[in-house]
Order: structure tokens, then sequence, then C-alpha cells
């Protein structure tokens, strides 16, 4: 009798160690990652920026008609369209002046009923006609010979070609700066250079936004060979670099 319970207590004693080491295999990784949690790591980030001219002009043209009848209507819009696309595309010269086609709406009128509720009583419609391209004077000059139109937009932006040569400009001085930057970090917290971790360089444009200019419908032949008066604006492209760095010894 007594021989069994030395051999329970025994066997029971003999698990503690077992059951000890489990905890601690258990609790090695967990110690291995505090372990391998980097050291000496800094986040910053840089920025450059650079103001440029708009190279791209945009002029909206518009036609508004109304009537009784939506057919009616919607032939008239089309044909002071069509009229405007035969004139304006002798002028047409890929990626300095370029035409398109904007929005065509058609929607009816509503007057109120003696017995109550609302009735359609008409129609109105409006098309639009786009010019757009690098060459300011000869879009400007188009528009103001264009007639039976108004100018509802005129608006600027930068060329995908100017954008990109910027872009590349302004994001190597943005990492110029990122890089004297980190110099300049490990340098002040006494250690003798470093190594990078991680990085994202981001590019953003502001600037552009267009200007509603409005004609009159009626014009006389002198006045139809006006060009609209445009002016171009500027934008600024920025590109951002932001990452971590982790400082070394000397």
């Amino acid at each position: 009798m007594h021989s069994v319970r030395f051999a329970r207590l025994t066997q029971r004693w003999a698990l503690v160690p077992a059951v000890l080491l489990a905890s601690v295999v258990q609790a090695a990784p967990s110690m291995a990652v505090l372990q391998s949690q980097p050291q000496n790591v800094v986040s910053l980030s840089a920025e450059a920026s650079r103001e440029v001219p708009q190279d791209l002009l945009s002029i909206t043209l518009a036609v508004t008609r109304e009537g009784s009848e939506a057919a009616a209507v919607q032939s008239q819009l089309r044909q002071t369209l069509d009229a405007a696309l035969t004139e304006a595309r002798k002028a047409v010269r890929p990626g300095l002046l370029e035409l398109r086609t904007g929005a065509f709406s058609l929607y009816p009128r509503y007057s109120a009923k003696p017995a109550g509720g609302n009735a359609i009583n008409g129609w109105q419609g409006r098309a639009e006609l786009v010019i757009e391209g690098s060459d300011t004077a000869a879009i400007s000059q188009l528009a103001g010979r264009l007639t039976g139109l108004t100018v509802a937009r005129v608006g600027f932006s930068l060329s995908r070609e100017a954008r990109e040569k910027v872009e590349a400009e302004v994001a190597a001085a943005a990492i110029g700066r990122f890089k004297a930057r980190a110099e300049s970090y490990a340098q002040q917290f006494g250690f003798g250079s470093y190594s990078l971790r991680e990085v994202a360089v981001g590019g953003a444009e502001s600037g552009g936004l267009q200007q509603p200019m409005y004609r009159a419908t009626a014009m006389s032949a002198r006045a139809g060979e006006e060009a609209q008066p445009v002016e171009p604006g500027k934008t600024t492209v920025s590109v951002t670099v932001n990452g971590s760095i982790q400082l070394s010894p000397r």
C-alpha cells in the first residue's frame, strides 16, 4: 500500500519539471519576438514642391434650346452642334487643338395644373462642345469665332508630359532632403550611419480650378471674330517621402 502511494507521488513530482519545461518552451517565441524588435528606428519625412505654369487650355461651349416638342428641341440642338463641329474641325491639330462633344441633356418643364399636380408644358435641352489643347491662342480664337454657342467654362491644367517631367525633378529633390535629414538625425543621436528600412514616395498637384465665363447668345459678326480672353494660371506639383531608418553605431 505504501509502495503504491509512493509511486503515485513520484509520478506527480515527475510531471512538475515537464510542465515548467512546456511553459518555458511556450514563452520562448514571445521572448524571441521581444528580442528581435528593431532598435534605434526613427521615422521621418521630407517634401519638395514647385510651382509651374499650366499649359493646357479647355473651353466648353454650350447651346440651349427650348420648345413645346422634345423632338424639335433635340433637332435644333443637333443642328447647331453639327454646324459648330463642321467649322471647328478645320482648325484641329492633334495635341495643339482638339475637339470633343460634352454633355447632352433634354428635360421637361412643368407647370401647375388648375386641378392640382403638375403637367409638362415644354422641353429644354443643352449640348456642349469642348475645345482643348496647348495652343491657347488658336483655341481662344476658335471659341470666339463659333456662332450660336456661349462660353460656359474655361479651365487650365497641366499636361501629362509636363507633370511627369516636373514630378521627376521634384521627387529627386524630396529624396535628397530625406537623405540629408536622415544623416543629420544619425549624427545628432550620436550614431555613425543609418540604413533604410522602408520608404514611400507620393505626389500631388494643386491648383487649376475652372473659372466660369459667360457671353451673350446673340453676337454681331464683328464680335464673333474676337478671341475669347484667357489667362493661364499656375499649379503646384509636390512630392512627399515618408519612411523609417535604423541608426547604426560608429
